[in-house]
């Protein structure tokens, strides 16, 4: 489980447009949204890359880059940005799965074609959001075990602007006894 004010693992993985992405190195303000999505199967992902790629420009006013993560190879992932019209957002591919676990990430088998007709992958992550701090720890993360209720980005906008402005630090970060 990753805790809060401590260092998240690394993560360096090729993006369709915008180079290598080194988590360690992705120099910012304020830190990164990193947003891991199931892949191009998932028409919920679809939909939440598609407002993420909106409020990107949101974020990086405030200092915070952003980036979508899939295990998807990178013709699937080309094929998601090409569906959401990504411009801004960067999108990663070939997240391994041992990667994804250490980031606290759920893993799915596939149940065959989805709704929408497309093939899952055999394994696949479920979705996880976190906001990375420059120092590459924890500020904020939600993982999940389906698709479903995702955290809206624009409560994530208005809280990086209650963080900034309280200078508010990131909760959770007891680990002793209770």
């Amino acid at each position: 489980m990753l805790i809060p004010r401590q260092s998240v693992p690394d993560l360096k993985l090729p993006t369709l447009d915008h180079g290598a992405f080194d988590l360690s190195t992705d120099s910012t303000e304020r830190g990164t949204v990193v947003c891991f999505y199931r892949g191009l199967h998932c028409p919920i992902c679809a939909t939440y890359l598609t407002e993420l790629e909106k409020r990107t420009a949101d974020f990086a006013e405030r200092g915070v880059k952003t980036i979508a993560v899939s295990s998807d190879g990178e013709v699937r992932a080309r094929a998601m940005a090409d569906k959401i019209s990504a411009s801004s957002l960067r999108i990663a591919y070939d997240l391994s799965l041992t990667k994804a676990r250490e980031w606290g990430l759920y893993i799915s088998t596939s149940r065959g074609k989805t709704s929408i007709g497309i093939e899952e992958p055999a394994l696949f992550s479920e979705p996880g959001l976190f906001m990375i701090t420059p120092q590459q720890t924890l500020y904020y993360g939600s993982v999940q075990t389906m698709p479903f209720v995702r955290p809206h980005f624009s409560e994530l906008v208005s809280a990086l602007d209650f963080a900034i402005q309280k200078d508010y630090p990131a909760r959770g970060e007891y680990t002793g006894a209770v």
